[in-house]
Parts: C-alpha cells; structure tokens; sequence
C-alpha cells in the first residue's frame, strides 16, 4: 500500500471532489468527528472559521489518501482503520476533527482521511514536521504488522514510472499516454530522412512544430504541449542533435509560437470533433441528470418534511404559550373570587355591623381589603409580564433553532449543487475524450495537421527576413561620408550675417532717427509736489 499526504486549504473543493459520484462507483462518508454540521461542505467550513480566527494558517487541512495493493487484496474497514489510529499517533493528530471517507473507483476501493490541524484549546495550528518520513514508517510497521508486501515504487522515484500530474490530466482528457506520444514521435522519426519529411510525419501524426520555452515544442491535436526531444525514445539521440537536425530549414524564428500553434489546432480540432457524432450521448446525459435529480428529489423531501416539522413545532409552541397564559388569568380570576366569597361569608352583621360602622372598624376593612386586592393585582400583572417576556425568549430560541435546521438543509443543497457541477464537468471531459478516441480510431494515431502545418510553414517562409541576401546588400552599399559640422556653421553664421546686414541698408535713415516722447495735454498733466 502507498499513503499519500498533502498539507492543504480550498476545503470547499476538496468536499466536492471527495462527495463525487461519477469518478467513483461508491463514496462513502464513514465517520466525521469533531464538527456541528453533518457534512463534508459544512465540517470544513467550521474547520477554516476555526483557522481563521485563532490562528494564520492558511494549509489548514491535512490530507491522506490510503490505497492497498490490489494484487495483495483489499484491506478491511478494521485494517483501514487501525492505519489510521497508527497515523495519528505518530502524527500527533489524535485528538484533531477528522472525516473519513471511503471510496470504490474501478473496482478498487481507497480511503480518504482529512484533519484539521487546528487546535482550538490552544489556538495554533498543529506542526507536522517530517511526515513523509513518519508515513513510511507507519506504512512499514502495518505492513510487517498485517503481512503485507510493499511495492518496488514505495519511494517517488523516476525508475518506477510515476506520471506527473499533466501527464495525468492529458491521459484523461485525451486517452493517450506519453509512452503513445513516444511512440508516434519515434516512429515519424525514424521513417524520415530529412527535416521536412520529419515535420510532415508529424502533422500525419496529429502534431505541430513550434517554438516557446524552448527551441523546438510539439503541440498536439488536443492542444498539449510538450518538448520535442523527451518524445523521441532512443537515447543515443541528444538534444543538441535534434536541434542541428532542424535549424537549417525550420529555425525557431520561421516556427510558430506555442500560442499561435494552439489557436490554430484548436481551430482544426473543433471541425474534427464536430463531425464525429455520438449516438448514447444523450442517454448518458439524461441518466447522469436522472441520478441527479434523485439526489435533489430527497433534499426536496427533506425540506418539506422539515417545514412540515417546524410548521408543528410553532403550533405546539403557540398552544402551549396560550395555555399558559389562560392558566395563569383563571388562577388569578379564581383567587379573586375565593377571597370574595370568604369576605362575604365572614362579614360582620347586626349588631357588630353596626358597631363597625360606628367606630370606623368597617372603613379600616374596606381600606384593608383594597391595599390586598391591589398587592394581588400588582403580582398578577408581573408574573404576566415576567410569562410575556419568557415565551418571547422560547419564540427566539425556537425560531434561531429552526433558522439553523433550514440552513443546514440549505448548505447540503448548496454542497450537492456543487457536486452537480463536478460530476457534469467530469462527464463533458469523459465525453470530449471518447469522441477523440474514436476520432482517432483503431490505430490510435490522431487525425493530420498536414493542412495547416503546410500553410502555415509557408506563410512563415515568406514572412521569414533572408539573411544572406541582407547581408550581401549592406556589404556592396557604398559608405557614406561624414558630415563636416564645422563647415556647415560657417556657411550658416555667413548667411546670417549678409541677412542683417541687408536688412539695416533697406530701413535707412528714419531708422537711426532719435524718438521723442509725445507732448502732454492740457489738462492731463500730473500734479507736481508743492
């Protein structure tokens, strides 16, 4: 078995990929421990509230993935489990919020565990130092432990044959593999004798000469890119090879650029795969919205059930603050008619009753029994007010409690539209590489460039500058002489000088005449100090 682990954030897109049921046969969310909410999307909310508040951490989640060797059999739910507590302890993650999560992709069945590295009591994020390392002991410990064998490529290395991640992402948008690109590309390689017969197998291959990041790029049908000497599969042919190979025909500035290649295979691709139809595509689809619309169909039935639930709840709520309240207005009604009926059988009569009312006992009764009567009413009115303002409080309470039931609803209709999303997204692409298959049909070799790779090498010909022939004519042009500067401003000082001299002899004498300052007028003379 080989673990992979990765410190991370973006916890609302590794929900989604995790809940994804088109790339699996089966996901399963087996344990969640340590947050409110009942799912993925609401648990890693909670998670990065919780880093962004008490802490700056921003790779708050810690992800392991555990796949078993399919050739040694799967492992149990007790054995998945027993590498997850080993990982814990190791890690220092025991007491962390975790989710489990299990998934069964092409028959194989893997286990995905997620933490939070978020500790709250102490508010700081939990330091993993070494991880990779602890991973491959715990793996090494289990696997001694439970008699199993670890594989050759247990470390990442270049000998086991590993793809990258674009290789990974090309292989499933395209369906082919680098060793089928190597495979093309060798092949035009070695059936062509010069550069030309080269580029040309090429574009019968599906692939584009250009230049980017370095001299010489291939672009592919499907608009990928990659480095024409890592396709060529024969190590005794070098770089620099390759490069002398094309430079005398195809030099990189008569070659397209990477972006300009795209545009123009994206341009070919999209006739390509227009004309290439799909007879269940429209099955496929409707039975992937089917699934998808059963999905959304039980969160309908929950919300109605839950509105339904809550509709109940408020009329429980009202029936009982009603019965309250009548309770407590009959009790104080009843009281008062007790003490009444007690006056009434207690008071004085005859002889006494005249006495009363003689010697101002009666007035000091009446007075008795309206303070009493008041003290009564006074009570009746706060506990009243004291009932009014507790039944306020239960309605907040209830209707908070519902609030949040409705959200929760809300956030997992929320979570499964973004699961929507992710599972079309992952059919279009699933779909886009079957009609490239069978664009390419059963000998696996990508429909020609030969078209546009013509007219474009062409236009690139006559855009191209000839060097030779530019360098030919600046060799035979004369040189030109350099100016004498001092020379020109003699001539020019001796021109300017004969022009103003011409232009004093034209004005003549009135030119040299002295000007006299007009006379004052009469009247307007200024005042002269006295």
């Amino acid at each position: 078995m080989i673990p992979f682990a990765s410190q991370r954030g973006s916890g609302q897109d590794l929900a989604t990929h995790l809940l994804n049921a088109y790339d699996n046969e089966l996901a399963e969310v087996a344990d969640l421990r340590g947050a409110i909410a009942g799912d993925l999307h609401g648990a890693f909310k909670e998670w990065q509230v919780q880093a962004d508040t008490l802490t700056r951490c921003e790779k708050y989640l810690y992800s392991l993935s555990i796949n078993p060797d399919p050739a040694q059999g799967p492992l149990t739910r007790d054995q998945y489990l027993d590498y997850i507590r080993r990982t814990e302890d190791v890690l220092g993650l025991g007491d962390q919020p975790r989710a489990v999560v299990f998934h069964i992709k092409d028959g194989r069945e893997h286990c995905h565990v997620v933490w939070s590295r978020i500790d709250a009591d102490n508010q700081k994020a939990v330091h993993l130092a070494f991880d990779r390392d602890k991973l491959m002991r715990v793996t090494r410990g289990f696997a001694r432990d439970h008699g199993l064998t670890l594989p050759e490529g247990y470390e990442k290395s270049r000998k086991v044959g590993q793809i990258s991640l674009y290789e990974q992402a090309q292989l499933r948008q395209t369906g082919l593999s680098k060793e089928d690109h190597k495979q093309q590309v060798t092949e035009a390689w070695q059936q062509s004798d010069d550069a030309r017969s080269f580029v040309h197998a090429l574009a019968e291959r599906g692939y584009m000469l250009a230049t980017g990041n370095r001299p010489y790029v291939l672009v592919d049908l499907y608009g990928n890119v990659n480095a024409l000497p890592k396709l060529i599969d024969d190590k005794s042919i070098r770089t620099k090879d390759i490069r002398e190979f094309l430079e005398k025909e195809f030099p990189c500035e008569s070659l397209p650029t990477v972006q300009e290649a795209e545009k123009l295979v994206a341009a070919h691709r999209k006739l390509i795969e227009r004309a290439v139809k799909e007879d269940n595509y429209a099955d496929r689809l409707a039975e992937l919205k089917h699934g998808q619309m059963e999905r959304r169909r039980a969160i309908e039935h929950e919300r109605e059930a839950l509105k339904h639930r809550q509709h109940c709840l408020r009329l429980a709520q009202q029936e009982k603050h009603r019965a309250e309240r009548d309770n407590l207005r009959t009790g104080h009604l009843a009281m008062m008619k007790a003490v009444r009926r007690e006056r009434y059988q207690n008071r004085p009569t005859g002889l006494s009753e005249f006495l009363g009312r003689v010697s101002g006992v009666n007035f000091l009764r009446q007075k008795l029994h309206h303070y009493q009567d008041a003290k009564r009413v006074r009570a009746h009115l706060e506990q009243q007010a004291q009932l009014k303002a507790r039944q306020t409080q239960d309605a907040k309470i209830l209707d908070f409690r519902l609030k949040l039931q409705a959200f929760g609803i809300e956030r997992k209709a929320a979570s499964l539209e973004k699961v929507d999303r992710r599972e079309l997204a992952a059919f279009m692409r699933d779909n886009k590489r079957d009609q490239r298959v069978r664009a390419r049909g059963e000998d696996g070799v990508m429909p020609s460039l030969v078209e546009i790779v013509d007219v474009d090498l062409a236009q690139n010909e006559k855009a191209a500058p000839d060097v030779l022939a530019a360098f030919e004519k600046a060799k035979r042009e004369p040189k030109r002489e350099v100016p004498d500067l001092m020379a020109a401003f003699e001539r020019a000082t001796a021109v300017f000088r004969k022009d103003r001299r011409e232009q004093r002899e034209g004005d003549g004498p009135e030119r040299s005449r002295p000007l006299t300052p007009p006379p004052h007028r009469e009247g307007h003379e200024p005042d002269r100090e006295r």
